[in-house]
């Protein structure tokens, strides 16, 4: 994966989005003061400070399951990306909130700076991403950007809670995170109690893209979801992972580093068929004793990918049954 580190912003769109965004403030405030003396807030984000503005009207979404993460507070982005592929406005089934007026959508990878830039922003969400810091600081000359929380060592690694409070602080709907996450950690908290079985049980998380094998790694919110339930990332895995990285790449010769408790896989791109009809993988003794998920629900594996609030109740609902069938045997 990559993202483009070399676009210019041209000065004519620069100054058009900035313009833009101080007629509105000026409409809005009557002055230019800056975000914290009119009402604004500061956000502390992995990279420092960031002024925000008070009440922002104009949020582009970014980051994975930022825009999820807004409209679950109540706000609607003017820009989002789509970064499951999910098509139209980019919001997948798990998502019980809807857009009034849907968004336009923007890059994933490739961060088109023109294309956010003439959205205007007066807030940029890019909590969930690369973290990379030359990206970050483009996006800033366009608007107020905050990135992921403090401590965020691992791309994509920013956890549904840790993006729900970011998100919620920069938009002024901390009361609403709080609730958000309160009654979604009561939710783990309920599965965790009625399934014992997750106890000290190992679990590797695996998937197919192109052929090619992979696994991912403490950080990675799908580990990350499994060890909350108390479960172990496998360390023939986890003792392979490498300093920010959110997966490992596995040849055949060492794919049986996949065995473990509970191997968890999905395909991404192709159908589950590339993963059921695989000898290698289903010659694991975790796949011969029936104790390989394999999910190949795409709305499923995108939930359980999501890392959202709503992608974690999803998954708990329903990924959770799968998991747990063949430990309870």
């Amino acid at each position: 994966m990559r993202i483009s580190r070399s676009v210019a912003l041209p000065a004519a769109v620069l100054t058009l989005a900035l313009a833009l965004t101080a007629c509105s403030s000026d409409a809005a405030d009557g002055d230019t003061t800056d975000p914290s003396e009119a009402g604004g807030a500061v956000v502390t984000d992995m990279f420092g400070d960031v002024e925000v503005p008070a009440d922002p009207q104009r949020v582009v979404a970014l980051g994975w399951s930022d825009a999820e993460t807004a409209l679950a507070l109540g706000v609607e982005p003017v820009g989002a990306s789509d970064w499951l592929g999910v098509g139209g406005n980019g919001l997948g089934p798990w998502v019980d909130e809807s857009y009034d007026t849907d968004p336009t959508i923007v890059g994933t990878f490739d961060v088109d700076l023109e294309s956010v830039a003439a959205l205007a922003p007066d807030l940029i969400l890019w909590t969930r991403s690369t973290n990379d810091k030359a990206v970050y600081d483009q996006l800033s000359d366009i608007a107020p950007t905050v990135a992921a929380p403090p401590g965020t060592d691992v791309a994509y690694g920013t956890t549904w809670d840790g993006q729900t409070e970011i998100v919620a602080e920069a938009l002024g709907k901390v009361d609403e995170g709080t609730k958000l996450v309160d009654d979604t950690q009561a939710l783990i908290d309920d599965t965790i109690a009625a399934n014992p079985e997750f106890a000290d049980k190992t679990v590797a998380v695996g998937t197919l893209y192109s052929g090619q094998i992979g696994a991912y790694v403490r950080g990675d919110t799908r580990v990350d979801f499994l060890e909350s339930l108390g479960m172990t990332n496998t360390p023939a895995i986890q003792n392979l992972a490498e300093p920010g990285a959110f997966s490992i790449e596995l040849s055949e010769e060492n794919v049986a580093a996949l065995d473990a408790d509970l191997t968890v896989m999905f395909p991404i791109g192709t159908g589950p068929e590339v993963i059921t009809e695989n000898p290698s993988i289903q010659g694991l003794p975790s796949a011969r004793d029936g104790r390989l998920v394999v999910l190949g629900d795409l709305d499923l594996s995108n939930a359980f990918s999501a890392a959202s609030v709503a992608g974690t109740r999803y998954a708990l609902e329903n990924a959770v049954p799968l998991f747990a069938a063949p430990l309870k045997s």
